[in-house]
């Protein structure tokens, strides 16, 4: 993206500041932009995109929040580590293979 640093003196001073305050996005940016919207999308190909994660099945998963101790947690990054897996694959194998 094509832009550039602003002065920070007045929001500092105020205390408060967002993004908008650091960049200003140039006008050649802008134009591009609107080059490309005017182009045309394809609708298909934004839609196949999706956003967030990938998905894992048909149905939206749900978060399980799981309380360890550090020897735990150790145990589960090493685990996770030797099968080249993350920590979330190995909690999931660990409860397919107890659950089956």
């Amino acid at each position: 993206m094509d832009t550039k640093p602003v002065s920070l003196g007045a929001a500092l001073e105020r205390g408060t500041f967002s993004s908008y305050d650091i960049y200003v996005v140039s006008e050649e940016q802008i134009q591009k932009w609107a080059d490309e919207a005017e182009a045309g999308y394809d609708v298909e190909e934004l839609k196949r995109r999706g956003r967030g994660r990938p998905g894992r099945g048909a149905e939206p998963m749900q978060v399980v929040a799981v309380r360890l101790t550090a020897e735990e947690l150790e145990a589960l990054d090493a685990a996770a580590s030797q099968h080249d897996m993350s920590r979330s694959e190995a909690i999931r194998a660990a409860l397919a293979r107890f659950a089956a």
